[in-house]
């Protein structure tokens, strides 16, 4: 027997070897693809610096196996992190995407701007198609949407373009709405980017906008700038080349000029009244001036007065003016004589000038024309212009100068059921012309609308009877002419 101090080193040598074998055992646990050998320990596992390598080895490849994971992203779906809580991101595919605009659409149905405010994320921003203004909380979201949904617009997508990422997922291209309201349909373009906010797809950014194409920038212009236009044309006269002149004029431009009966609606009819009116050497000078800016389009009216071959010669004046392939062109032009000085003159010839017609009897003319629109019959109110008309519509670019274009223009707009009373009205009378110009009002039977209008009619007799030779009718300006522009006139 031993006594228990001779036992103790025995005992310290086993104590450390199942120490050094238990590690061993520890760190084989871990090593990925090692075996233990046959008898009993791998090298690996007798080597304490080996198999911690092993160790970290192994932990290096299980944590890049989880990185890889979380960033993959697949075309259509959302992959998400193991330790995804509830609260974060579900997956999501395409057409869920594209129902998230139904959610929407269905909110606008409600006609409840707070509903349609609550389908904003917290954190938001929508560009708005018609408002300058970013909105960026509920409280600016929903006040846009108070007057838009006035309007009782449902939409459909046209075409779009979704991408799906981690947390998010993106809805962009064209939808076109119908408004209730009025029976317009409006296209535009969209982008809706969604977040999953407390366990709902919200959208975080809403940017809408008209199609640009359709979009009609305005050209800036100064008053000053507008009465320079006139030099533009006056130079021209002056190089005695009716080609120059008629050049100034938009390709769709009209002419009523001032010593000839016939209206000028083309480039070769206005280049041959100016064949003959440059043969007298007119230089102008404007007197009285006044101006009116639009968005692309500018007007002078006033007097002006020329010198032809040292005869001085007053007359009155109207141009429009509008921005055409990156120029002002002349697209109306109407220049007339003193009526006074006709009138009042002493000598025979002047007394044999009298009024043809009065103006009640002038102001009357309207209501024939008020009275085809009645019979909803777009022939009927076309046969109330002349041969060689010129129509320019309220809500139509196009001129119309004959009668097909102008029953055209007629069998859209009757549809709303017009019919309109003269609110302000100035009479012009001539030997066989006049002319009505002042403020109209209509009422859309259709829809209850009113919409106030600027017009011109210009009458000539033809046959025995007063019909419309120039017609041209625009909204109030004020109504459309850009903010800034009121505020620089």
């Amino acid at each position: 027997q031993c006594s228990p101090s001779q036992l103790l080193p025995h005992i310290m040598k086993v104590s450390s070897l199942a120490i050094f074998l238990a590690a061993a055992g520890t760190a084989g646990a871990f090593t990925i693809g090692v075996q233990p050998a046959a008898s009993g320990l791998s090298a690996s596992a007798r080597s304490p610096a080996a198999s911690a390598f092993s160790l970290e080895e192994s932990s290096t490849a299980l944590h890049g196996r989880r990185r890889k994971g979380s960033k993959k992203r697949t075309f259509g779906k959302v992959k998400l992190n193991s330790d995804t809580t509830s609260g974060a991101a579900k997956d999501i595919t395409e057409s869920e995407v594209r129902a998230l605009f139904s959610l929407w659409n269905s909110a606008l149905a409600t006609g409840d701007s707070r509903i349609v405010a609550k389908r904003y994320a917290k954190t938001s921003i929508l560009l708005p198609t018609v408002s300058d203004t970013p909105r960026t909380d509920f409280a600016s979201i929903k006040d846009y949407f108070d007057a838009f949904l006035l309007k009782q617009p449902q939409g459909k997508i046209l075409e779009g373009d979704i991408r799906i990422g981690d947390g998010w997922a993106q809805d962009a291209g064209v939808y076109e709405f119908t408004m209730g309201a009025t029976g317009d349909v409006v296209k535009a373009r969209y982008t809706y980017t969604y977040v999953f906010e407390n366990n709902s797809w919200k959208i975080a950014h809403h940017h809408s906008s008209v199609m640009p194409e359709g979009i009609d920038i305005a050209t800036p212009i100064t008053e000053d700038e507008v009465r320079g236009l006139f030099h533009l044309w006056n130079d021209a006269l002056a190089t005695e080349d009716p080609d120059a002149v008629a050049k100034r004029y938009a390709k769709e431009g009209v002419l009523l000029p001032t010593v000839s009966d016939v209206p000028r609606t083309d480039y070769d009819s206005i280049k041959d009244y100016f064949v003959n009116f440059l043969q007298k050497k007119p230089q102008g000078v404007i007197l009285e001036s006044n101006t009116m800016i639009g968005t692309n389009w500018c007007q002078d009216a006033g007097i002006y007065e020329f010198d032809l071959l040292g005869d001085k010669v007053k007359a009155r004046y109207s141009f429009i003016y509008k921005f055409e392939d990156g120029e002002w062109k002349i697209a109306h032009h109407h220049s007339s004589v003193m009526p006074e000085a006709q009138l009042a003159g002493g000598s025979s010839k002047s007394e044999e000038i009298q009024k043809p017609i009065e103006d009640d009897e002038v102001r009357a003319l309207f209501q024939l024309w008020n009275g085809a629109l009645a019979t909803e019959d777009p022939d009927t109110v076309a046969q109330r212009y002349s041969k060689t008309p010129c129509l320019l519509p309220t809500v139509s670019d196009t001129p119309r100068t004959d009668y097909d274009s102008i029953k055209s223009y007629f069998v859209d707009f009757l549809q709303k059921k017009p019919q309109g009373v003269i609110l302000e009205s100035y009479v012009t009378s001539g030997a066989d012309w006049c002319m009505d110009d002042g403020i109209y009002e209509f009422t859309m039977g259709a829809t209850g609308d009113k919409v106030k209008a600027r017009y011109s009619f210009v009458y000539t007799l033809q046959d025995g009877e007063w019909k419309i030779a120039h017609h041209h009718s625009s909204q109030m300006p004020e109504e459309i002419v850009p903010k800034a522009m009121l505020e620089e006139a």
